[in-house]
Formats: structure tokens, sequence, C-alpha cells
């Protein structure tokens, strides 16, 4: 066991983790980063990233994560495919199950982000980071005068569709049930917009423009009459949620009603050596550079916590 216990573990490789990799490895603490289900997270099907600080002409997401990357490699932060199965943090150091191995970490970062909820169509998949999204504060820029569509009936998309009102000439918000559970001064204030229009009791059957690789319309199914119509947009946003990737600590950290993990003083859990950094734990904001902050902090806290431990 002494051979495989590592002073620190970082799950997840998106801004958050990264971010906390280049300054671990930094201080010498050759952190092993365990990379996920998705390497690179959110930013490695983003397409340009024009609002991170540094890059006046924009950067594409692989390649800022990449980047990110490389930086942390050349201080020594060690890289591994795979994910986490079960985690005891009862016991220190944590065990970290990885399904073929077990490895001991004195401390733990968690950056495992936070998935965004997509409708599973393929035309949506092979749309996404070219006019389909499920940010819109990352990408409503692109779509200035143009008309557009945000799919869903909660906070989160009403949301969505006023903010996208900046830039768009119209949206359009398709929701699929008639009455909608958003608070009622969010629809309120959806209703009111002179550039938002609602559109209930229809769901997406397919997103147009996969041959010319850009959104030109989605088809529509009105589940009251069952009858289909094309409407025709230049982008379409999710707004129906994101799951956050912490299921496996349900029990042993402190998390939401919809399974965030709850922190304290920005990234402290309730664990003694544990943090949470991005979209894990950040419901509001999920940008990159906030991911990228909270990162740093809990790289530090790792740091500061290892040395008042002896190490």
């Amino acid at each position: 066991m002494t051979e495989n216990i590592r002073d620190t573990v970082i799950l997840g490789s998106g801004c958050a983790g990264l971010t906390a990799a280049i300054y671990t490895a930094r201080a010498n603490l050759k952190p092993l980063v365990l990379e996920g289900h998705e390497p690179g997270g959110q930013l490695s099907i983003t397409t340009l990233v024009e609002n991170f600080p540094g890059w006046p002409e924009g950067i594409q997401g692989p390649e800022l994560v990449e980047n990110m990357r490389k930086q942390a490699s050349r201080f020594g932060a060690e890289f591994r495919l795979g994910h986490l199965a079960t985690a005891d943090l009862s016991r220190h150091p944590f065990a970290l199950n990885l399904g073929n191995e077990t490895i001991h970490a004195r401390t733990l970062i968690i950056a495992s982000g936070a998935s965004a909820r997509w409708l599973g169509l393929p035309s949506e998949q092979a749309l996404i980071g070219h006019g389909v999204s499920s940010c819109a504060t990352c990408d409503g820029f692109f779509f200035s005068g143009r008309e557009i569509a945000v799919v869903g009936g909660g906070d989160s998309a009403m949301e969505e569709a006023l903010f996208l009102t900046r830039f768009a000439s119209k949206v359009t918000l398709i929701h699929r049930r008639e009455h909608f559970r958003a608070s009622r001064i969010m629809l309120d204030r959806a209703i009111a917009h002179p550039q938002i229009e609602l559109l209930t009791n229809a769901v997406v059957k397919e997103v147009l423009g996969v041959e010319r690789k850009e959104v030109t319309g989605v088809r529509l199914l009105d589940t009251v009459t069952g009858v289909e119509s094309v409407l025709d947009i230049s982008g379409l946003f999710l707004g129906i949620g994101h799951i956050p990737n912490a299921a496996m600590f349900a029990g042993q950290l402190d998390l939401d009603e919809d399974g965030y993990i709850k922190t304290h003083s920005y990234v402290f859990t309730r664990v003694p050596g544990v943090y949470a950094c991005g979209d894990v734990q950040d419901r509001r904001y999920r940008q990159a550079i906030t991911a990228a902050g909270t990162g740093c902090m809990a790289a530090l806290e790792a740091e500061k916590y290892l040395e008042e431990h002896g190490r």
C-alpha cells in the first residue's frame, strides 16, 4: 500500500482539474490526474472560446484544454485514462477504487464536472459546437441578429432564453408540455419579453443541417395533434439542466437536491483533505474561467493541508 499512496489525486481533466494539476505539480506534489469519462471536460466539445482571458482572437476549446494539459505535464503531473468506480473517504489516506486497482490519496481534489442533459438525437449530437449548445453565456454572441430556439420548461430554460435576447433577433422557447415548471416570476419575464415566443406541446424530433455542419432548423412534433412542422432557426440551445458527476460520493459528502457537491469557504467539503471545484460544485456560473479559479483554490488548500500534516 505504501507504494500506492499519492499526495494528491485529481478527479477530472477539464479547466478545474487541469488548473489544480498545474498548481499541485508546481508545488512538487506529483499529482495523479484521472481523466474521467470525458477527458478535457465540456471544453473538449466546444469550438471557439472567446471569453477566456489571454486569447484576444479566441481559441478552440480542445486546443485550450491540450495547452493546459501540456503545462501540467511539464511540471510533473501524471495523467491516466480511467474513472473512479468507488471511494472510501472514511479513512485516511482515502481509498480510490478504479475497478482494477485501488489508489490511496492523502488529499483528493474532485473536479469531475457536470454533464449537460441532451435530447439524445443523433442529429443533435452531430451538431454540438456547430449551432447546438448547452451554454448561452458561452455561445450566445455567435448568434447576433439570428433566430434561435431554446428547449426546456424550467428556470434554466427561461434564464437561457432571456439572456439570448441580448443577441438573437428572436428566441423560440420550445416545451414539451402545456404548462411550464419554471417559477412564476421567471415565466412572467419570458412571456412579457417581445423577442421571446413560447411554443408548447412540442418536441424536437430532428435538428436540421447535419450535411452542412450548421443548424438550419428543427423538425418538431406537436404532442397533441401529432402534426410535424419545421422551425427555421440558426441555433439550438438546451436548457434542460446539467447532471453533476458526483453520485459516487453520495452518503460520504454533502450533496444538494440536484446532486451538486456542497462546499464551504469556496472549495472545502465536509471531509478534511477533500476539495471540490468546478462544475461539480458550481451550479451558478459554470464558466471555464470560474472553474479554473476554483481549481487553483483547491490546489492551494491541498498543499496547505499536506504541509500542516507533515508532508
